[in-house]
């Protein structure tokens, strides 16, 4: 119980940590409040709100992986490096793409109640 303890305070730890210094993860997380808000105030089924649900923390999670890899390869190298360069630019595509589905899907769903 005591590991399980301190692994719940390191993962508090890095989610502070995230709040803090993450502008990206900021504006993200403020979308994501703003869509379970719209979801309690139109009549979703539960289906489509454990899609949103579902679909939210995919984003969120995939932010977060992103700001892990960024801080990683600036560590690793510090310093401009045509590679590092091309992975942060592949992981944060991967962010952009999973954003652009978070929308279609928020699309389809809230396109009848707008």
């Amino acid at each position: 119980m005591k590991k399980f303890r301190k692994s719940l305070k390191a993962a508090g730890n890095g989610i502070i940590e995230t709040l803090i210094f993450e502008r990206n993860f900021k504006i993200m997380l403020a979308i994501a409040l703003i869509i379970i808000g719209a979801m309690f105030y139109f009549p979703t089924s539960r289906v489509e709100k454990a899609i949103l649900t579902t679909v939210i923390f995919a984003v969120l999670t995939l932010e977060m992986v992103n700001i892990v890899i960024e801080r990683l390869l600036d560590f690793i190298h510090p310093g401009h490096h045509e590679e590092v360069r091309i992975i942060k630019d592949l992981i944060a595509a991967i962010v952009l793409i999973a954003s652009f589905g978070a929308i279609v899907i928020g699309a389809i769903i809230f396109w009848q109640y707008i």
